[in-house]
């Protein structure tokens, strides 16, 4: 078979062009580039020879169809030397059959009506999908509780290690400096006023009851709620899930119950170790900067805390993980099948998961407060 390969000849005002072997969609960069060199404004004609051409695609016969219209609107002369008949009918083919694209309208701009409407009915789909998830879910874990045996207690200190154990010394460290920051900015305006001692009462009710749990949830959602999306997201791109579901293996029974169960059992640990590490740098700070001594600070913290007030940060703990871990599991579960979705949806999942913590805090503390708690 003939090699694939184009020569021009340039004589005077008449370019010829010649085509050997087979001419597709390969060669049409190389033939236009050719073309390109030879100023089209001095030609009278152009020839195209086709003679020891063999076969012919439709891509190439698009662009010599294209070359003819745009040859013939300069006013040059094309001539044709063409024999093969195959070669022929695809030509005239697409002259008959090509269609000629119009100009599509332009895009209309959405008002503002559309755009609130459209984001609405987004987000009230998207709402009763999670409801659907809680469902399901709920159904699992009731299912899972009532029979014991089938709970997976290994997957459940496998993922207590990850998303607690391995998390301590993050927590540890934020809960610290919290501590310190906050110590330290009320330390100025408390000397103010004499009223240094009062201090450790400033601390021990905010860090309790809100500092702790709070900076605790929302490191843990941004760890490893996003670690869940991710997974889940993962597994469900390279169809794993589709697999353990054909082989008779319940997901949620799997990969979401342990999950949840680990991170509602790590949580109140982890929020006890923010108390301690937050209270020590604010002990640091009032013994720096305010002159109370470390056993002072202690004695006044025994005095005036109750024991109410740790409780209550510690049982926002399972609730805050409960969000965190089914928000987490629910935007994985919802990415497709495109490496760009789980980008997506695991921000998505860290910033629903944060608004949800603090939303559920203000519950939480309104709900305490009309209590007396």
């Amino acid at each position: 078979m003939q090699q694939a390969r184009i020569e021009i000849t340039h004589k005077d005002r008449e370019l010829s062009i010649s085509f050997f072997g087979e001419f597709n969609l390969y060669h049409i960069n190389d033939c236009e580039s050719q073309i390109k060199k030879y100023d089209l404004r001095t030609l009278d004609k152009i020839t195209l020879d086709f003679l020891q051409t063999n076969s012919l695609d439709t891509a190439a016969a698009l662009f010599l169809n294209r070359l003819q219209k745009d040859l013939s609107q300069r006013n040059i002369n094309i001539k044709w030397l063409l024999e093969n008949k195959e070669i022929e009918e695809t030509l005239q083919l697409i002259r008959e059959r090509k269609i000629e694209s119009k100009n599509l309208p332009s895009h209309k701009k959405r008002t503002f009506l559309e755009y609130i409407g459209d984001a609405t009915c987004k987000n009230y789909r998207g709402f009763l999908d999670f409801i659907s998830f809680l469902g399901v879910l709920f159904y699992a874990k009731f299912s899972a509780l009532l029979s014991w045996k089938n709970l997976r207690y290994k997957e459940i200190f496998y993922e207590m290690n990850e998303s607690a154990i391995k998390a301590l010394l993050i927590v540890a460290i934020t809960s610290f400096l919290i501590g310190v920051v906050v110590a330290y900015q009320s330390a100025y305006q408390l000397k103010i006023y004499g009223a240094n001692i009062f201090i450790v009462d400033m601390l021990g009710l905010s860090i309790l009851r809100e500092l702790s749990p709070l900076i605790t949830a929302i490191i843990i959602a941004g760890r490893s709620g996003s670690a869940y999306t991710a997974q889940i997201g993962a597994m469900k791109i390279t169809e794993e899930l589709d697999a353990m579901r054909t082989m008779g293996f319940d997901p949620y029974l799997f990969l979401v119950i342990p999950r949840i169960v680990a991170l509602m059992i790590a949580m109140p640990i982890l929020i006890f170790i923010s108390d301690v590490m937050a209270l020590f740098g604010g002990m640091i700070i009032s013994n720096i900067y305010l002159d109370i001594s470390s056993s002072l600070f202690i004695e006044r913290f025994s005095n005036v805390i109750a024991a109410k007030h740790f409780f209550v940060g510690i049982v926002k703990g399972p609730f805050f993980a409960f969000l965190i871990a089914t928000i987490a599991i629910h935007r994985g579960l919802r990415v497709q099948n495109d490496t760009q979705s789980i980008g997506i949806n695991t921000t998505k999942s860290v910033v629903e998961s944060i608004f949800a913590v603090i939303v559920c805090d203000a519950i939480f503390s309104v709900f305490f407060t009309n209590l007396g708690i």
